[in-house]
């Protein structure tokens, strides 16, 4: 745990067993190397989900800061899991469907919370009830012998309307989590206690505003091209340029088109009107929006008062 919170904003050690939280490994700069999900297991370990394609960066990084910590006296074992494999299941569907596929009592695991079990007839499953597109579902940690990769576009559209980050996109090493708008990822007690990369300049940005861009949510206002990854955002009058878009996509829901980017402080204000540069000497306009787009619709623990907490 100790290891976890010293490269991670994450209150790790007041996390409940099998429970997990979406967390940051950050660099000395605030930047965030990768976002990632730990859950404390019951086996007196800690079962964390990163990206697939940073696993070059991740794995490298969290080896050499164990050897460190080795070295000073300290015990930690890093220990990729390359035989595994994940699979997500996810939408308003996903209990009646896995209801009778699983061992695992769904009815009683909550947003974040996750138990092992058997899945169509394969043991030693982690279930976590999760996703990476705003809506209920279960993401499962199994055996990677027979499985097949499968597309991410359906997904991806998903994501981008809960207003969920991408790496590499939306977020990256230059990009602090409180300039990206995820500054719940810093755990209170971390806000106080700090020893983590960059702890000083993010919780400066945090307390005192102390950055210049924020990552927002916009929508077109008319019928036209969607807004893509790196195209400029201007004012639409001084056609100065304010920002840059990190995602966009058409809306199904919404049924117009959607995207994310970053944009100086002064254009960040709900409801300010910008355009975005979608071809040469074509401007489309767009509204700034609070995120996230669509409402989420996670399964989460029932308060005393019956509502969800």
């Amino acid at each position: 745990e100790e290891f976890i919170e010293s490269l991670t904003p994450a209150d790790v050690a007041n996390l409940p067993e099998n429970s997990g939280v979406l967390s940051v490994l950050t660099n000395p700069s605030g930047g965030i190397i990768d976002d990632l999900i730990i859950s404390k297991t019951s086996q007196d370990s800690l079962f964390l989900v990163t990206n697939a394609g940073r696993i070059g960066v991740d794995l490298p990084y969290l080896e050499k800061n164990a050897a460190e910590w080795r070295s000073n006296g300290k015990e930690v074992q890093v220990n990729a899991l390359r035989d595994r494999a994940l699979i997500a299941v996810q939408g308003p569907e996903m209990t009646k469907l896995m209801e009778s596929e699983t061992d695992v009592s769904l009815d009683s695991l909550f947003f974040m919370q996750s138990s092992v079990g058997k899945v169509c007839g394969v043991g030693n499953c982690r279930v976590t009830r999760c996703g990476y597109t705003g809506e209920d579902g279960v993401e499962i940690s199994v055996s990677a012998a027979h499985l097949k990769l499968a597309g991410l576009g359906a997904r991806d559209v998903l994501r981008m309307e809960a207003g969920l980050c991408l790496f590499g996109n939306d977020i990256d090493e230059g990009t602090t989590p409180v300039e990206a708008g995820i500054a719940f990822v810093i755990a209170k007690r971390r806000r106080q206690t700090l020893g983590f990369p960059g702890a000083e300049r993010i919780i400066q940005q945090l307390e005192k505003k102390d950055f210049a861009r924020k990552r927002v949510g916009f929508v077109s206002t008319k019928v036209g091209k969607a807004s893509r990854s790196n195209m400029a955002i201007v004012n639409p009058v001084s056609k100065a340029s304010v920002g840059i878009v990190t995602s966009g996509c058409p809306s199904p829901t919404l049924g117009k088109n959607i995207a994310m980017g970053y944009v100086d402080k002064a254009s960040a204000k709900v409801g300010n009107v910008l355009a975005v540069e979608t071809g040469p000497e074509r401007l489309n306009e767009v509204e700034v929006v609070k995120l996230p787009f669509v409402r989420s619709a996670y399964y989460l623990r029932p308060t005393v008062e019956g509502k969800k907490k």
